[in-house]
């Protein structure tokens, strides 16, 4: 089984399987799986309102690429001067603007691409070890995790280069992974026990844990304010959810072996994610239908 990146989340039951409808309380969905031409296997890890998908793919070396899902048409994205195999694309705006990681010769960077001109990105003051951009809004606004030299993991707000170091009050760790246009952001963090959702908002941190799980992450937000994510149940089993007008759903499909995460979501309800079956790791996007 795959490991996620930046040892996102647990393992999940999987969600998907073949373009056909799954209902899912209110609504059914039409899954679609996504594959990289030529990959071992692929994740999806963001989504714009244009249905621009960006993710990364891992060839049959093990080495990493970040690509970007134009309506099937795919294009690689490789930051210059990276370490070959080491690009992650983690979420794109609808300026088309993209956010992710990569590696050099000293640490793991975040960075921008805008019209294919990069930008590192690099918490400043002198931080240790890894950082790396995981959301971006219409605004231009960019959330991401670092390491600060005690160790601790945290996570920044970057606007417009001014970068604001936020911390979740009495946590272990703190990791961010999506913001929208309002500047809410979802992450995880960690206590003592357990991985819990949060999202961020007006300066106040709210847990969002799944009733009756084990461990919970948050990893995407929309303009709606619905938030997708993961969770583990109290026996083990992993399972995708949707929280949406203050009620959770469920999202486990038949025919998978594993959901890695439903990661992100646009305005219109489509998700993206990735998932694992017999014949090896997908990404996905679910359409939501209305219901009949």
């Amino acid at each position: 089984m795959r490991i996620p990146i930046l040892s996102f989340v647990t393992t999940v039951t999987c969600i998907m399987l073949c373009s056909v409808p799954y209902q899912a309380l209110a609504e059914s969905y039409t899954f679609t799986p996504i594959d990289v031409p030529g990959a071992r296997s692929t994740d999806a890890y963001g989504i714009n309102n244009s249905g621009q998908i960006v993710g990364r793919s891992v060839d049959f070396e093990g080495q990493q690429h970040g690509y970007l899902d134009s309506r099937g048409n795919f294009a690689p994205i490789e930051v210059p001067g990276a370490f070959l195999g080491s690009t992650v694309a983690f979420a794109i705006n609808d300026s088309g603007q993209i956010v992710g990681a990569y590696t050099d010769a000293n640490r793991l960077h975040g960075f921008l691409d805008s019209g294919g001109h990069f930008t590192p990105i690099d918490v400043p003051g002198g931080v240790l070890g890894e950082a790396a951009a995981r959301g971006i809004n219409d605004r231009g606004q960019i959330v991401g995790t670092y390491t600060d030299p005690r160790g601790g993991g945290h996570f920044f707000l970057d606007s417009g280069g001014h970068f604001t170091l936020i911390e979740f009050p009495g946590a272990l760790i703190a990791q961010s992974f999506g913001i929208n246009d309002r500047g809410q952001i979802v992450g995880r963090y960690a206590d003592a026990t357990a991985w819990h959702g949060f999202l961020y908002s007006g300066g106040r941190f709210t847990t969002i844990d799944v009733p009756g799980a084990s461990q919970t992450v948050s990893s995407g937000i929309n303009n709606r304010g619905q938030i997708v994510g993961s969770y583990i149940d109290a026996a083990g089993l992993g399972h995708g959810f949707l929280y949406s007008g203050g009620r959770f759903t469920t999202i486990d499909v038949p025919g998978g072996l594993f959901t890695l995460g439903a990661y992100g979501i646009n305005d219109s309800g489509q998700i993206v994610g990735s998932y694992d079956d017999a014949a090896g790791g997908h990404g996905f996007i679910a359409t939501p239908t209305p219901e009949r």
